[in-house]
């Protein structure tokens, strides 16, 4: 078996917070851009239902696996259950500005689809590839501010609270997959994971594509300027697609482990924009 490699110390803690009750969201939140406003929509819109996957994706494999990392996964269950609370919240606003999201949930019901009828271990792999681009989407975030410049405070600060949960528990999925794995040998391990990366990515960027085309078609952008305007935020700025390259590259590396990037201090930082208090806190710790 692989040997994960978390820190020995980490700590992953559900934070029950709530953001933007009662508020009002501008239509183009994000900094009046219809193109940042549409990625994020375009994201959100796949939350409920996508960490609903995870979640039961992982859950099929808790039974058996060392205590700890038993611990951590009840903690990514809860803290994934409270992000798609908040995800369903935020896609409300979405929707109440107008947006129809229907094409947008069909083409996660259309993805979640073909998992169906493939053993358990095919939807924790692919659950492994999408914490790693949640990770890797987080990270950056948090990293570099001009991603949510000139956001509305509650939206910015809920993004930046995803983010960094994501960060905190980006290791839980690849460790279960680890586990889960152990019997076979690491050519057999890295190569399904590496083609389920590679179908993962194609499917990740299609969906976000297709997302964002329909809802800037709702703001009356189409045709080049739309697909213009996508490519220019992807790969020019803020350039998230072209700035996660390198993270996505290492995923292929022999030895691979999230927490080889140890990056906790931006949980640090996210959290000084925290708007809401922190409830109790329920600590996994080592």
């Amino acid at each position: 078996m692989a040997k994960a490699t978390s820190p020995a110390d980490l700590s992953i803690t559900p934070r029950d917070l709530r953001f933007g009750r009662g508020m009002a969201m501008r239509r183009w939140w994000l900094n009046n851009d219809p193109f940042a406003t549409a990625f994020y929509n375009a994201l959100s819109v796949t939350f409920p239902k996508g960490e609903g996957f995870f979640i039961e994706s992982v859950r099929a494999f808790r039974e058996g696996t060392p205590p700890r990392l038993h611990a951590e996964i009840q903690a990514f269950i809860k803290q994934e259950v409270i992000h798609t609370r908040e995800h369903v919240a935020f896609n409300r606003h979405v929707t109440d500005q107008g947006y129809d999201v229907t094409l947008l949930e069909r083409h996660i019901d259309e993805a979640l689809a073909l998992t169906k009828g493939h053993p358990p271990i095919a939807s924790l792999a692919a659950t492994m590839a999408l914490e790693h681009f949640t990770a890797m989407l987080a990270h950056q975030l948090i990293a570099d501010p001009r991603h949510l410049a000139g956001g509305d405070e509650q939206a910015a600060a809920l993004w930046r609270w995803h983010a960094a949960e994501e960060i905190e528990h980006k290791g839980v999925a690849y460790d279960t997959w680890l586990h889960a794995t152990r019997d076979w040998s690491r050519w057999q391990r890295w190569k399904i994971k590496a083609l389920v990366m590679i179908g993962t990515t194609q499917k990740f960027f299609a969906g976000r594509y297709k997302g964002m085309l329909d809802l800037l078609r709702q703001d009356g952008i189409t045709g080049a300027r739309a697909h213009f305007g996508i490519l220019w935020y992807a790969l020019g700025q803020p350039g998230m697609a072209r700035k996660i390259l390198g993270a996505w590259l290492a995923f292929f590396l022999p030895g691979f482990h999230p927490w080889k990037h140890d990056d906790r201090a931006l949980i640090a930082l996210a959290e000084s924009d925290y708007a809401a208090a922190v409830l109790p806190r329920a600590v996994v710790a080592a």
